[in-house]
């Protein structure tokens, strides 16, 4: 292993113990007593920090901007809904049909757009995203439209969800985990650094960005059938652009390229979002404004920061 591997795993695996602790202290906020309303709001927060791995797995790790997750979970919530309503199927049936069915619209829309750079590909997401909530909300007969969809729930009770959004945090990080400190994982990097001479080194510059792609709409799917079971309805709301946005504002303040930043941006991105609601409907106002700071100041988001303070501690010690 050459040196420059061997730092970025041990970097990666300070990553994953880090996120680790931090799962491990929100294993005790249940035994505070909470509320079930403030339950449900970190339930939704571990929600987003799905969304936010699946995102960042995406932009963060492969370089490839899409302004999609909203919409992929959109359609996850959707397809296990759908096949209840007409079918009658179980949830057991609906949860591997919306990874693989939002898995395979990933990869048909990715084939498409995944050959353009730039601003484009973000442009060609963006419009399949709107395309996909306008048909899903006027599709009365079919979706019921903007009055949402019935979806069974998996389990009794907000503290059961609590653990076991929980574990799909720390398993989703773990997969992730594994497979950035694979040959492919390097191949990831590799395409994002530079994407050219990724190319002249013979890695399949397409194929993995296509692979990237399809699994990140397949972690977005999940995501949003298991929001469905927990709220027992998905509506078009789930795929609008504002969610979206949130998720992106999530992961650059929380930290784009690591997998403790996004699971941290997302709690207290939504954390303080819902208590932004009672100062007014000013959310996206004030994460736009964050992520721009961010973006210009602190590229490494507060998991940069964390690590660079850490690393003046341990600076400090030795001298």
């Amino acid at each position: 292993m050459s040196q420059i591997e061997n730092l970025w795993s041990r970097r990666l695996a300070r990553d994953l113990k880090c996120l680790l602790l931090l799962c491990a202290l929100m294993c005790f906020v249940p035994l505070l007593d909470l509320s079930p309303y403030t339950l449900g709001i970190l339930i939704i927060g571990f929600y987003f920090a799905l969304m936010a791995l699946a995102w960042n797995l995406l932009a963060g790790f492969t370089g490839q901007f899409s302004m999609a997750p909203a919409a992929f979970a959109m359609i996850g919530g959707y397809i296990p809904a759908l096949l209840h309503f007409h079918l009658g199927a179980s949830l057991w049936l609906g949860i591997p049909a919306a990874v693989i069915g939002s898995a395979a619209l990933g990869f048909l829309l990715g084939t498409t757009v995944l050959r353009l750079k730039g601003p484009y590909l973000a442009l060609t997401t963006l419009a399949f995203a709107e395309i996909a909530r306008v048909f899903i909300g006027n599709s009365h007969e079919f979706t019921r439209g903007d009055q949402g969809l019935n979806l069974p729930t998996l389990m009794d009770g907000r503290i059961a969800y609590y653990y076991f959004f929980l574990a799909l945090v720390v398993l989703m990080s773990a997969l992730i985990f594994l497979l950035m400190r694979s040959k492919y994982g390097g191949y990831l990097l590799a395409i994002r650094d530079d994407a050219d001479a990724a190319e002249s080194r013979g890695i399949p510059v397409v194929r993995f960005k296509l692979f990237a792609f399809t699994i990140s709409s397949a972690i977005c799917g999940f995501a949003g059938c298991m929001y469905g079971s927990f709220s027992q309805l998905v509506s078009p709301e789930l795929g609008l652009l504002q969610q979206t946005g949130l998720i992106i504002s999530m992961v650059v303040i929380g930290g784009i390229g690591s997998i403790t930043g996004p699971v941290l941006g997302a709690l207290l991105v939504y954390l303080s979002s819902e208590w932004l609601r009672d100062v007014g409907n000013i959310q996206l106002i004030v994460f736009a404004l964050l992520v721009m700071i961010f973006a210009r100041f602190f590229r490494t988001g507060l998991w940069g920061i964390f690590l660079g303070i850490y690393a003046r501690f341990k600076s400090n010690k030795k001298n």
